[in-house]
């Protein structure tokens, strides 16, 4: 079929794709910054159509000889009205898709209760409701929490009984929950376009297993080899706190966490199984829970976490390019600039580059870094804890710590934009540019566009942290990239030498 990806920069649809085109389907997806695919390997297989959900033109373009659409785009970590903005992006999707003669939608959404729900778990069920009475058959699934490498839900149970030998908690976490592994999520995704073409209903779908949230945190516990962890219920502890609580014990945002904390206030378990009589089970059934964790863990240790809760892009983050320097006349920006050569070669130094950041740190007062980390997460932002994907390599639109990466030249040039809390918008440039001694030239620049007094004040009040930050920075990444290649050029003359002394063969055999 001719299918239509939206969300395909996310956690779901950034799997989705690949398996899509394995299974024969021509795929188009619909993005509002196509950049971020540069370096997914399924890039050159797909059409890109650039565009914002509640613009109908975009989505024209998009849909345009589109058999069936995966609706999958949600404002991750949204504050004010974003349930009006979602209902609106799906109502727009719905009259376009239904002019264009769209014959499918694929959605997917949460597991609720009857009742008053959550603004999250509401406005997820309005969309549904939105694509239901659309007049396009729709197959709405509602999946309660994914448990795969790098989704939000598992990372949190990971983190939590990682960090704590004794955890307090909410009242909610005695509730009862349906699990569901993500690779049986993308199962029946897939399977949708299978169902017979007039079907327009909802589905639950979930994994064999109903556990309490306390069962689930110490399962993690068992397959991660940690001892099984006490839980003290606290009846304090409401949504907020809660949330609260998870950002500071865990790399997770706020506003991440927050609509997964408001749901499990809510008994979130299947309430009919009629998918069963649609679609089969997968080969071997349904994943359990311990052996989703298991997968997970296993994906993680050998670096194969191909999309994270890292990559989604948070609503109240900034989100603008750098504006080229022609475009800074007439406005105010503040500028730490600094250029050093170096004898190591280029390579040596953009390996350190892009290896910057997560467990290998920023090169420079590390206390400073953790401490700005902390405030930013008092304030509800990323923080510092976020990681990284990828202990080595960058990928254009990865999260690095409070940065997101927005431009990457790999082996010359990396631009950071930040996404911590300020009156203002940030970058960090690093550029390796070769000379002709062999070695080259790095060049580090950081640019803040303040924004009125507040962002004056701001840059004013850190730039003595400044003044031994990135003097720091450039030191260090260019003595770390001179001690590699010295050890590097050390390593292979031993090895000339060793090689130079070996007998020849014949005599070897003799």
């Amino acid at each position: 079929m001719r299918v239509l990806v939206t969300g395909a920069t996310g956690y779901i649809g950034g799997r989705l794709v690949p398996l899509l085109i394995e299974a024969g389907h021509s795929v188009r997806v619909l993005v509002r910054t196509p950049t971020k695919l540069d370096d997914v390997p399924w890039r050159d297989r797909v059409d890109v159509v650039q565009g914002d959900l509640q613009d109908a033109e975009a989505v024209g373009r998009a849909v345009d000889g589109i058999e069936a659409v995966y609706y999958l785009a949600h404002a991750m970590g949204a504050d004010g009205d974003f349930e009006e903005a979602e209902r609106n992006a799906a109502q727009t999707m719905a009259d376009v898709a239904n002019r264009a003669g769209v014959r499918r939608f694929v959605y997917l959404g949460g597991l609720h209760p009857d009742g008053e729900l959550s603004k999250h778990l509401r406005s997820r069920k309005e969309v549904g409701d939105v694509l239901l009475g659309s007049g396009v058959p729709t197959i709405a699934y509602q999946a309660g929490v994914v448990i795969g490498s790098g989704s939000t839900s598992f990372e949190m149970i990971r983190h939590v009984t990682d960090v704590l030998p004794w955890m307090p908690t909410p009242r909610w976490v005695r509730n009862h929950i349906q699990p569901i592994a993500v690779r049986d999520v993308l199962y029946y995704l897939v399977a949708a376009l299978d169902i017979d073409a007039d079907v327009n209903r909802t589905f639950d779908i979930g994994g064999p297993d109903v556990l309490r949230y306390g069962q689930m945190l110490n399962g993690y516990a068992v397959e991660a080899k940690l001892p099984q962890r006490p839980i003290s219920p606290l009846p304090v502890m409401t949504p907020g706190l809660a949330a609260h609580w998870f950002n500071a014990v865990t790399p997770i945002p706020r506003k991440l966490a927050t609509p997964i904390i408001e749901s499990l206030q809510f008994e979130c378990v299947q309430r009919e199984h009629d998918i069963d009589d649609v679609v089969p089970r997968p080969e071997g059934g349904l994943t359990g829970y311990r052996r989703a964790v298991r997968l997970a863990l296993t994906k993680m240790r050998k670096g194969e976490v191909t999309t994270s809760w890292r990559s989604a892009t948070l609503a109240s983050t900034p989100a603008d390019p750098l504006p080229s320097d022609p475009d800074w006349a007439g406005h105010t920006v503040y500028v730490d600039d600094r250029l050093r050569h170096t004898s190591a070669p280029p390579e040596a130094v953009w390996s350190v580059v892009e290896s910057i950041g997560g467990e290998n740190g920023w090169y420079s007062f590390p206390l400073a870094w953790v401490a700005r980390g902390w405030m930013d997460k008092i304030a509800g932002g990323v923080g510092l804890n976020r990681g990284r994907r990828d202990p080595k390599r960058l990928e254009q639109g990865d999260a690095l710590d409070w940065w997101r990466v927005e431009r990457l030249d790999r082996g010359r040039y990396l631009r950071l934009r930040a996404e911590f809390k300020s009156p203002g918008r940030a970058w960090l440039e690093m550029t390796v540019t070769p000379s002709d001694d062999g070695g080259c030239d790095y060049h580090q620049r950081a640019i803040y566009f303040p924004q009125g007094l507040a962002g004056r004040l701001y840059w004013y009040g850190i730039l003595p942290f400044h003044g031994v930050i990135f003097p720091g920075m450039v030191e260090r990444i260019t003595a770390r990239a001179e001690r590699e290649a010295h050890r590097t050029d050390s390593t292979q003359a031993n090895s000339t030498q060793q090689n130079g002394s070996r007998a020849p063969a014949h005599e070897e055999a003799a």
